[in-house]
């Protein structure tokens, strides 16, 4: 993978273009599409189901009343015909089921019989294949609508749609035109009325012939085999329109009543043909060419290629769900295990407890001017023994000269050119007189117990590094409120169970503590990552080193307060900690700690921290798909169900650290709105991964609205430059 280590903003020259940010909006308006279209082709929208109530047919012609079931009314022609005597056309609706459709074309091979199926734009866009195999069989095709609605409530204009949409489907399927059409919910010719002959009429306007049916086998009761048969059976050696049925339900029995049936009419010296062949008229089939089969073509890819997307999607879903519910379960669990343990009333974390010997804290800045004061005051009022090295990386606004006027005991300014975080912490770590060393960003403030709270773990000598709590001081706006929900829950509640499976990912920019010895192991802050504090953690992992969660450590941050900002840090962190992941790929195969941490906290920080996010939005995406197409209140009542298993967690997080309630009533909406952002940034991460391409550091522009808080305060913020208030 690639990287930047600039600390500061890059050139202008470096600039991305616009392209690869919006590439994760067009995958996702992409991945809308193709589900939309899934939903359409599902008849799950547009569809009438509405049963009609008696109508007069004293509008209907007698021909036509007293004539055949096929109805011809073609250039003005009002004309009812019959198929002879000894033959019989059986026909088929609702189809192609996958299921049913293949068993009926089966026995209809078997006893070498012709017949007529009339098929749905729905079911024809989704199994193109069994349609090219009807034609290739002899078997006619006929216009059953797109969506199967009653026409007699519909315009001509929805007419019109619905048989366009159904020959686009057979063009795409097997590349053919149709001029045979059943209503749906039609019967014989005798029962047509006032409100379907008008849609008759103005179907043969439009070219086609309508075929309704005068033996009706009510096979969709499934009355049982042979009452399928004995309801088909025609009177007397005439001839007959069957109708039957191939898709819409469980059809075994009508798959083995034709088995029996057509033997039967064999032997009565019946003919089963298609209806052109009974009528002995042309084909109803015309081959399309052209622009008309690039079109039909075109449909059937994009149908199956939503098929094939949203099959993934539900794969997707089911994975994301395990990995929703698994990682829930560990974090009830093992941070309850956590707390439990270092909440003991006599709890030590090693035999060299209290840890009291003095500390570095090297305060990394570039271009913190609004920062730096507070940072400073705050580790001032600490109450372990410290130094303070505030490392300028050449900042542009006077950040080191607002140190150096403050004229504080124990605190130095180290200068050097723009290099980078990195670069500046080795700086300072070159620079620091002790052996324990705290490292925080230049725009926290630290609780007057927070440096004493973050070295105790050092008096067990296995301990390498120090993952502090670091919080969210700017939390009295809606993305701040989002943030302090992520970080509490997100972020801490996820340390105490990392800790407790001994692989913790991360120890925070903001506050963390390692040992020199540890540092100087593994080589020091490397730049080979923009996530630098996810890279030396795993490092210490794989060096052996034990790395632990400190509850008491309070960091107090100045998390974005804007969307573009936090798009910023959060692109950044996403791409870092894939970086991290793939540096330190090689410990999945190695021994000892590292072999652990590559086979353990590897997998676990890969499935819970790239790919669980990643997935994540599939439950929103369904709520979506559900709200749109159904069933809603079972959508409704499943995504209710995520998100109070998530309103648990993050209640129980909100307890163990203490914080109030009242920041959980933005919840939902963090739900719906943040987590999308948070996708969206997560994909761009991939891309930017997956292509190669170089991220520039995301410098973030800084207010300076967090002050230093008293001990065991929720922060505060600074109006002015005395000014303070408390914040909640």
């Amino acid at each position: 993978m690639a990287r930047t280590n600039r600390h500061g903003p890059a050139p202008r020259t470096r600039r991305r273009l616009p392209l690869r940010y919006l590439l994760p909006v067009l995958l996702l308006t992409a991945l809308m599409a193709m589900l939309m279209l899934r939903g359409y082709v599902h008849s799950e929208i547009l569809a009438d189901h509405r049963v009609r109530p008696p109508v007069s047919s004293d509008k209907v012609p007698e021909k036509i009343l007293e004539g055949g079931p096929v109805i011809d009314t073609r250039s003005g022609r009002a004309q009812g015909l019959k198929v002879d005597d000894k033959r019989l056309v059986l026909t088929f609706d609702d189809g192609p089921d996958p299921t049913w459709t293949p068993k009926v074309l089966d026995v209809l091979k078997k006893h070498q019989a012709h017949a007529v199926f009339f098929v749905t734009g729905t079911m024809a866009s989704r199994h193109p294949d069994l349609v090219q195999r009807m034609v290739d069989e002899g078997h006619e095709v006929g216009l059953h609508t797109f969506n199967h609605p009653d026409l007699s409530y519909q315009s001509k204009a929805r007419i019109d749609w619905e048989l366009s949409q159904n020959q686009l489907a057979l063009a795409g399927a097997a590349g053919i035109r149709t001029s045979l059409f059943r209503p749906p919910y039609s019967s014989f010719a005798d029962a047509m009325d006032n409100s379907s002959w008008p849609v008759t009429e103005y179907i043969g306007s439009r070219g086609y012939i309508t075929v309704v049916n005068n033996t009706d086998s009510e096979d969709w009761q499934r009355p049982g085999v042979d009452e399928i048969i004995r309801r088909s059976m025609p009177e007397d050696g005439k001839g007959a329109i069957v109708l039957m049925h191939d898709s819409g339900g469980d059809r075994s029995q009508t798959v083995a009543a034709l088995d029996k049936f057509i033997p039967m009419l064999k032997e009565q010296g019946y003919e089963l043909d298609n209806l052109s062949e009974a009528l002995g008229v042309a084909s109803a089939h015309t081959e399309v060419h052209g622009l008309d089969a690039l079109k039909g073509e075109a449909w059937i890819f994009l149908v199956q290629a939503s098929e094939n997307i949203t099959s993934g999607l539900v794969v997707g879903l089911a994975v994301i769900g395990v990995l929703v519910f698994t990682r829930f379960g560990l974090m009830l669990l093992l941070s309850g295990m956590h707390a439990r343990r270092v909440r003991r009333k006599n709890f030590r974390w090693g035999p060299a407890a209290p840890v009291t010997e003095p500390v570095s804290v090297l305060v990394p800045a570039y271009n913190e001017a609004k920062c730096i004061e507070n940072t400073v005051n705050s580790l001032m009022a600490s109450e372990h023994p410290i130094e303070v090295i505030v490392i300028d990386d050449g900042s542009s606004d006077g950040t080191a000269r607002i140190v150096e006027n403050m004229r504080l005991p124990g605190v130095r300014v180290v200068r050097q050119h723009n290099a980078g975080k990195p670069a500046a912490l080795n700086r300072g770590l070159r620079n620091a007189r002790y052996d324990l060393i705290v490292m925080m960003d230049g725009d926290t403030v630290f609780e007057p117990s927070t440096v004493r709270e973050l070295v105790q773990p050092f008096a067990d000598p296995r301990v390498g590094a120090v993952a502090g709590n670091a919080k969210v001081g700017n939390k009295d706006s809606l993305i701040g409120a989002w943030q302090h929900i992520e970080y509490v829950m997100g972020f801490n509640l996820d340390r105490r169970m990392y800790d407790i499976l001994r692989c913790m990912p991360t120890i925070p920019g903001a506050v963390g503590a390692f040992r020199r010895s540890a540092l100087e192991r593994v080589g020091g802050m490397s730049d080979d990552t923009l996530a630098e504090d996810t890279d030396i953690t795993m490092a210490m992992h794989r060096d052996g080193w034990r790395v632990v969660y400190a509850e008491d450590a309070r960091a107090w941050t100045e998390a974005p307060e804007t969307v573009q900002q936090l798009w910023s840090q959060r692109y950044r962190w996403s791409y870092g900690t894939m970086q991290a992941i793939w540096k330190h790929r090689r410990a999945i195969i190695e021994k000892g700690a590292s072999g652990r941490f590559g086979r353990v906290g590897l997998p676990l920080v890969s499935l819970f921290m790239v790919v669980a996010p990643l997935l994540a939005p599939l439950i929103d995406v369904f709520l979506l798909y559900g709200l749109v197409f159904g069933p809603t209140e079972k959508t409704i009542g499943a995504w209710l169900g995520v998100l109070a298993v998530q309103a648990v967690c993050a209640a129980y997080a909100f307890r163990l650290d203490r914080e109030r309630m009242t920041h959980l009533v933005s919840l939902p909406l963090q739900q719906i709105l943040y987590r999308q952002l948070m996708y969206v940034v997560l994909l761009q991460s991939w891309i930017t991964a997956l292509t190669g391409g170089r991220l520039r550091w995301q410098k973030l522009r800084r207010t300076g609205v967090v002050g230093a808080p008293p001990a065991g305060m929720p922060g505060q913020r600074v109006r002015g430059d005395s000014e303070r208030r408390p914040v909640g």
